[in-house]
């Protein structure tokens, strides 16, 4: 019997556990449509271990990436969060693809980039403008280290300019966020399917 496909949500909010984020209720929803298509998930809020800088796979003592790295290795699927701070991706977010710039260099036993056949969904989240702006910076720096984006892959929800509600006080999911949600899920799980059956050549 084949094993479930696998997702990791690596929310790159700025707020340590367990402050609020709006990041883990978007991205959550996500993860929650994958589950419903049989995708097996979990979450690591990146704030809340010790990343080095640096672009190597393992910066050393104190170094905690190599766990979260490790369960990016496992993972088909990577659901990737980021708050938008100045109309850019935050820190942290910068930080983790940093750390994700190793992987370039890093090959599997049949000498194919080791990221190659794993899915990412890049999801947005803030009451400010910036997300398709965030969006093609993750889209191409996922893609650059091997990560596959699934068409309309992309997740996003911005607020009333000049306002200051989170997507965690909304009384209800929009439409539009909905479906994009729905599609995300679907077209990743879809494609992680095909690619876990039918992976790219050496």
């Amino acid at each position: 019997m084949t094993a479930s496909l696998t997702a990791l949500m690596i929310n790159c909010t700025l707020k340590p556990s367990p402050g609020l984020s709006s990041g883990d209720v978007l991205g959550g929803q996500v993860m929650t449509a994958l589950e419903r298509r049989g995708v097996a998930v979990d979450t690591v809020r990146a704030v809340d271990s010790r990343i080095l800088p640096g672009v190597e796979t393992d910066m050393g003592e104190g170094d905690e990436w190599p766990r979260i790295r490790r369960a990016v290795l496992d993972a088909d699927i990577l659901v990737f969060v980021t708050p938008t701070w100045l109309g850019q991706h935050s820190s942290v977010a910068q930080r983790v693809l940093e750390r994700l710039d190793a992987e370039l260099s890093e090959t599997d036993e049949t000498g194919r980039p080791i990221l190659f056949d794993r899915v990412a969904i890049p999801v947005v989240v803030g009451n400010e403008d910036g997300a398709h702006h965030i969006t093609a910076i993750l889209a191409q720096a996922l893609g650059d280290v091997g990560f596959t984006i699934p068409a309309q892959a992309s997740v996003y929800w911005n607020g009333e300019a000049m306002q200051k509600t989170d997507y965690r006080e909304l009384d209800s999911t929009p439409d539009p966020v909905a479906s994009a949600v729905e599609t995300a899920a679907a077209n990743a799980a879809h494609l992680a399917g095909l690619l876990r059956r039918d992976p790219y050549p050496a």
